[in-house]
């Protein structure tokens, strides 16, 4: 088989949407439970399966019986018998936690000494980096990279909130890392009255105010995670309103939350994450503080460039995946399928038809997918939709 079936997993996080990747799916909704995130590739967590002879095969063991044949030659040398990228659906129904993750180098150093003292916290799955890229397929609200202290110390300073002076003072210096730090280490026995009197503060700001907008996420924020200064820390950073095709790219050390919406996610296969609020989970500072790259993100879009007709790709400064959108129309002809190695193609709209040019095709309606191994022939994509390709950057 060149080109098979993909079914994947569905993880059913609290902040999951009961709505959306259903009905990408045509399936009825409200589902009886969250759907956050449909796993699509070969992490052991929940790995995807294929159909074998005897019933459905994980791609993970298929990977693992046949490296060569699967991933290809030079991608089997670089990153070992593994899919070195992993793509979900993202639904987020709720926000999720503020979080960021390590470089490669940082990885495989933390996770060598914590697998040498068992002492240690255990903040690392794995010795693998987790840079990761999302588009959106509906309108989607993310929180991406730190933007102006400068901004922040503003908004922080029309709130009137005098306990919150200490972090102004480090915001007008510059200090972003002194700013996270003060905000994540403040008293737990005094965080709800703080957090109770920044919503207060902002639910009392007049109609128009130039921060309305930071002021209005301090309080759904507040909502969901009452008495958490990771509302506070979310007012440092840059709010994103994704419109269906855009994109964003979160690399090592950049702090980011997803807020709403549904997405295509694509990122290295790890499972490292570092969280900074936002969540009922334990928040290591000093880890953190140690990943976090407290620099200025200008613009925390990641553009796209249309690199054949209605083929549209999104590079990335990473060696482990690259991600590519075709949109077929009725006028179009047959595709040839992009990317290079092994290849996982995603259907979002209308049905799209994969495979070789004489073969028996795997077609694609919403929310399916297909697995394409490195040794296949020439593909191509055909039919009437749009599909997105993950593949490894050659």
């Amino acid at each position: 088989m060149t080109v098979y079936p993909l079914t994947g997993v569905i993880r059913p996080y609290a902040w999951g949407s009961r709505t959306a990747i259903a009905e990408l799916q045509g399936r009825p909704t409200p589902t009886e439970g969250p759907e956050a995130e449909l796993w699509l590739g070969a992490h052991p967590g929940d790995p995807s399966t294929v159909p074998g002879p005897d019933g459905p095969v994980t791609l993970l063991q298929l990977i693992d019986d046949d490296p060569g044949g699967q991933l290809g030659t030079d991608v089997a040398e670089r990153f070992g018998a593994r899919l070195p990228y992993l793509m979900k659906v993202l639904a987020a129904g709720a926000p999720l936690s503020l979080q960021a993750h390590p470089d490669l180098k940082y990885a495989a150093e933390a996770f060598a000494r914590q697998e040498a003292d068992p002492a240690l916290s255990k903040n690392y799955t794995d010795a693998n980096h987790k840079p990761e890229m999302l588009v959106a397929l509906t309108p989607f609200d993310a929180l991406c990279g730190f933007r102006s202290p400068a901004v922040s110390a503003l908004v922080l300073t029309e709130l009137g909130v005098a306990r919150l002076g200490p972090v102004v003072a480090a915001l007008h210096a510059g200090d972003l890392s002194e700013a996270v730090r003060l905000l994540l280490s403040w008293p737990a026995e005094d965080r709800p009255a703080l957090i109770d009197e920044v919503v207060a503060a902002a639910t009392a700001a007049e109609p128009g105010h130039p921060h309305e907008e930071s002021f209005r996420l301090a309080i759904d924020l507040a909502g969901h995670y009452p008495g958490d200064p990771g509302v506070l820390v979310a007012l440092l950073l840059n709010l994103v309103h994704l419109t269906p095709g855009e994109a964003i790219w979160m690399p090592a050390g950049n702090l980011h939350a997803y807020l709403h919406g549904l997405g295509v996610e694509l990122m290295a296969a790890s499972d490292n994450v570092l969280r900074g609020g936002l969540t009922p989970k334990r928040v290591d500072v000093a880890e953190l503080l140690r990943v976090l790259r407290f620099e200025t993100l200008d613009d925390p879009l990641l553009h796209g460039a249309e690199v054949a007709p209605g083929v549209t790709s999104w590079r990335v400064p990473v060696r482990d995946f690259e991600m590519f959108r075709i949109e077929l129309t009725g006028d179009r002809p047959p595709v040839k399928l992009p990317g290079r190695g092994p290849r996982i193609i995603l259907g979002v709209a209308g049905d799209v038809h994969v495979g070789e040019e004489h073969g028996i095709p795997v077609t694609l309606p919403p929310g399916t997918a297909a697995y394409a191994p490195a040794s296949a022939g020439p593909l191509t994509a055909a039919g009437l939709g749009t599909v997105f390709v993950a593949a490894v950057p050659g």
